[in-house]
C-alpha cells in the first residue's frame, strides 16, 4: 500500500524559553542550516546564540501563538485533514524539527501497512536548509529503521502551472479592490554560499544577475533562480506591470553575504522614497509561521510606518486553502496510479 508523509519546518512545544531553546538547538545545529565545521557551529550556536536568542525568540512566538498552539502546526494539520478527506491512502504529518518527528511520521504510516511512501516537503522551491535537509534525514531514517520502505520525494513545484494558478489566485483575491502601489515578493533568505554549493554544474551560479536568467541544469537545485522564477510566473499570470513588483529576501543570520536585496531594507527604502501603500507576499512558505506572521506582518509593518508608509497589507500563505489541498490531493492520486514525475510534469 502507498502512503504520504507531509513535512513542514516545525515549532517549539510551547513559547517557554526552555522549549524554544531546545527547538533552536536542533534547528541551528543542522549542518544544512548553518553549514560550517561542527566545532564552529557548536561554538556559534551553543556558545553564543542559545545564550542570548531563546528569550527573544520566545517573545516573538508569544506574539503569534494561537490558543490551539503553534500556527504552523495547526495550519499543517488542517491541510493534512483536507488532503486526507480527498484520497483513500494514508496521509501523515511530520516536522523536520521538534516533537512531531520524521521517524514518528514514517512509523505511523508503517503501522497502517504502508510499503511505499511519498514524502512531500511543504516548500515550493528547493533549498539546502529546507527540502534537502528533509530528504537527507528521511534517507538516514530509512536506512536505520525502515529498510523495507520504498521512499520517493516530491520535487520542487514552484513552476508547475497548477501551483502558479493557485498561488496567483490567492494573491489576486487579496489584491482585489485594494489600492496599493507596490507588491513585494519576499522569500526566506539563505547564504550565497548555499546557492553555489547546490550548483550541480559547479560553475553556473555566479549570483551576478544573469545566471538565474540563463537556462542551465543548475536551476533544478538553485533556490535563487526558483524564487525569481516564481515571481516572474505569478507576475505574468496576474499581468503585473513592470516596476510595480519586486523580489526580496528576509531572515539573514551572521556576517556572511546572504541573498539580496534584503526585505527589511527594501521596505525601509520604499517608505523613505514615498511609497505609502505596500502589499507583501511570502511564497517560500505554504504555511504561515513565525517568519511570516511576526517578522514580516509585524516587524515589516512597523518599519514601514516608522519611515512614513501608511497601508501595509500582508497576503497570507496558501495554508489550508481548499484549492491548494485539492491540488496536492490530485498530485498524490496521480502518483498513486503512476509516479510522481508524471503526476506533476
Amino acid at each position: 500500500m502507498k502512503g504520504v508523509l507531509l513535512v513542514n519546518l516545525g515549532s517549539p512545544d510551547s513559547t517557554d524559553p526552555k522549549d524554544v531553546k531546545k527547538y533552536l538547538d536542533e534547528f541551528l545545529m543542522d549542518p544544512r542550516v548553518i553549514d560550517v565545521p561542527k566545532w564552529a557551529r557548536t561554538l556559534l550556536v551553543r556558545g553564543i546564540i542559545l545564550n542570548t536568542r531563546p528569550k527573544k525568540s520566545a517573545e516573538a512566538y508569544s506574539k503569534i501563538w494561537w490558543e490551539e498552539g503553534s500556527p504552523l502546526i495547526v495550519i499543517s494539520e488542517r491541510l493534512q485533514k483536507k488532503i486526507q478527506d480527498r484520497i483513500n491512502i494514508p496521509v501523515s504529518l511530520a516536522m523536520r524539527y521538534g516533537s512531531m518527528t520524521l521517524k514518528n511520521g514514517l512509523q505511523e504510516l508503517v503501522d497502517q501497512g504502508v510499503k511505499e511512501v511519498l514524502v512531500i516537503p511543504l516548500y515550493p522551491q528547493f533549498a539546502m536548509a529546507t527540502t534537502e535537509t528533509i530528504n537527507v534525514k528521511v534517507e538516514e531514517l530509512q536506512k536505520e529503521f525502515f529498510p523495507q520502505l520504498e521512499i520517493t520525494s516530491m520535487p520542487s513545484f514552484y513552476n508547475k502551472p497548477e501551483y502558479v494558478e493557485v498561488l496567483s489566485k490567492s494573491i489576486s483575491e487579496k489584491l482585489d479592490g485594494l489600492d496599493y502601489e507596490h507588491l513585494l515578493f519576499s522569500y526566506h533568505g539563505v547564504p550565497e554560499r548555499h546557492i553555489r554549493k547546490s550548483d550541480i554544474t559547479k560553475s553556473h551560479c555566479k549570483i551576478d544577475g544573469e545566471c538565474c536568467k540563463t537556462s542551465s541544469p543548475a536551476h533544478q537545485y538553485c533556490y535563487r533562480h526558483q524564487c525569481y522564477e516564481t515571481t516572474r510566473l505569478v507576475a505574468e499570470k496576474l499581468d503585473l506591470k513592470e516596476g510595480t513588483y519586486s523580489t526580496t529576501f528576509q531572515s539573514r543570520l551572521g556576517f556572511d553575504p546572504w541573498l539580496q536585496p534584503y526585505t527589511d531594507r527594501t521596505i525601509e527604502r520604499m517608505g523613505k522614497a514615498g511609497v505609502k501603500k505596500l502589499a507583501i507576499v511570502t511564497p517560500a512558505f505554504v504555511s504561515d509561521c513565525l517568519e511570516t506572521l511576526e517578522e514580516i506582518a509585524m516587524e515589516g509593518e512597523e518599519i514601514f510606518h516608522e519611515v512614513g508608509g501608511e497601508d501595509f497589507t500582508t497576503i497570507p500563505c496558501l495554508n489550508d486553502r481548499d484549492d491548494f489541498a485539492a491540488l496536492m490531493a490530485d498530485w498524490i492520486e496521480k502518483w498513486r496510479i503512476v509516479d510522481i514525475k508524471t503526476a506533476i510534469a
